[in-house]
């Protein structure tokens, strides 16, 4: 089982790239890559993306607050009840090999 601490890392990860690629879709396009053909589409306005950004940011966040939270609840559940957790578990792999097995 992972603990808070992997976690927060992976998150931490996470968090670093997601802001290395905004870093870089925001980078200033060189000269000869800004030049479009006459039929493409210009993209659109820049405030707009920047709130559509700011939005999926902000969803973003509250997507990992609430995965972390279920996991520190998982977590304090199964140390709390380690044979119900383990029976639970054995019982729904179980029932997941009938499912799925051959017939």
């Amino acid at each position: 089982m992972p603990t808070d601490s992997m976690l927060s890392r992976e998150l931490k990860s996470l968090q670093e790239e997601i802001a290395a690629s905004q870093r870089e879709r925001s980078a200033p396009v060189p000269a000869s890559a800004s030049q479009q053909p006459s039929g493409a589409i210009t993209p659109p306005e820049q405030p707009e993306r920047a709130e559509e950004e700011k939005k999926l940011r902000e969803e973003i966040r509250e997507f990992i607050d609430e995965a972390t939270h279920y996991f520190e609840q998982a977590e304090k559940n199964i140390s709390a009840h380690p044979t119900a957790s383990v029976i639970g578990a054995l019982v729904v792999g179980i029932l997941i090999g009938r499912l799925l097995g051959r017939r």
